[in-house]
């Protein structure tokens, strides 16, 4: 995974990549509300509101490839993902254009 730099968000592209060729044990961490969350969400996704993010350092192994999503991503993702990298994740990083850009392609 030397393409993801910690601090970068990683390319919708790229992420359907390691989904669809299965490099890669990917989790896809929704950080927003359940009531979000329950509207629309990414195929997958497991739901922990930023609020809880260290529940999800319980719940995955660290060297797991933890890509947090929030709704435009950029922001509850991209502090949801850096909170995981300070938990010890080495691979955390977070969804460029977020749950939106995921459907919008």
């Amino acid at each position: 995974m030397e393409s993801v730099q910690p601090n970068n968000c990683i390319a919708l592209k790229e992420l359907k990549h390691l989904i669809e060729t299965k490099q890669q044990q990917v989790k896809i961490l929704d950080v927003r509300s359940k009531e979000e969350y329950e509207e629309s969400h990414i195929p997958g996704a497991i739901n922990i509101a930023i609020l809880e993010i260290e529940l999800a350092s319980k719940l995955f192994d660290k060297s797991d490839f933890v890509i947090t999503a929030c709704g435009k991503g950029g922001g509850r993702s991209t502090q949801a993902a850096e909170k995981l990298q300070e938990f010890g994740f080495k691979y955390a990083t977070w969804l460029c254009g977020g749950t939106f850009g995921w459907f919008e392609n």
